[in-house]
This record gives structure tokens, sequence and C-alpha cells, in this order.
């Protein structure tokens, strides 16, 4: 299957959050389990544990690309930064946005915004398409090295 096929079918049907759901899909083809991705990224969904900021789905992406591309050296860091950049910019062309609360429309920290959006069914709209592009933006980023 599809890696971004894969990565919003483990969004829908899962308890997994986005950046679980990307990183997880994306990590082990890049020499990390699938298990330790889960737990890395368990942090990471909603803008940063729900506080709304970067997308949970960009963000697993980005972790994906580190994989990658990062580097263990101060010295290194072009490619990772030419990726990130790249990614970032593609996903906010095509979504209008990089954080949380405004591609939702909702601020999820908040326990009213949270219910509003639940009752929105806006995880179930929004946030599957999401994890899809930025899963797949950051195949092809991948693919191109």
């Amino acid at each position: 299957m599809e890696k971004s096929l894969k990565a919003k079918k483990r969004f829908e049907e899962t308890d997994f959050s986005c950046s679980q759901s990307v990183f997880s899909t994306l990590a082990p083809d890049l020499g990390m389990d699938e298990e330790n991705a889960l737990k890395i990224a368990s942090a990471f969904g909603g803008g940063m544990s729900r506080h709304g900021e970067v997308c949970g789905a960009v963000t697993g992406a980005l972790m994906s690309l580190g994989l990658e591309f990062g580097s263990a050296s101060p010295d290194d860091e072009e490619k990772i930064r030419i990726a990130s950049q790249k990614l970032m910019h593609q996903f906010k062309e095509r979504n209008g946005s990089l954080l949380c609360r405004e591609l939702l429309g909702y601020h999820l920290i908040v326990p009213e915004e949270r219910e509003k959006a639940k009752e929105s069914s806006v995880f179930n709209k929004v946030c599957p398409l999401l994890v899809k592009d930025a899963t797949e933006l950051a195949v092809k980023i991948l693919n191109k090295a």
C-alpha cells in the first residue's frame, strides 16, 4: 500500500495521533522500529500536545526527514534544513497554514474548543487528509535523495 494511504488509514482506524501515524509509517524504512517511532511521536499530536502549534502530521514528516538527512554534527545540517524547509513550504502552500489551530479552526488546548472540534467531526474530515498530505510530501523528498 502506498505510504500516504497507509498513514491515513492508520490515523482513521486507530487511536494514534497524526504525528504517530505519519512517523510510524515512514520510520521503519529509515532504520527505526515502529514501536519507538510511535513513542517518539506521541507528544506531537494536536500541534505539540494539543497546543495548536505546527501540525502533528508535519512534525511526524519532519522527524522522518531527520532520520534520513539529519546529522549528529552541527557542521553538517544543510541537508536537513533544505529538506525540512521544502516540506514545510509545500505543506503550507497546499493547506494554507502549518498551524494545527488554523488548519482545524479550533484551539485544542481549550476544553470547550476541543469538544466543538469533536462535534464538528474535523478529526475525521480534515486530519486524515493532512496526514496523507504530509506523508506524501515526505515520501517525495525522501525518494529524490
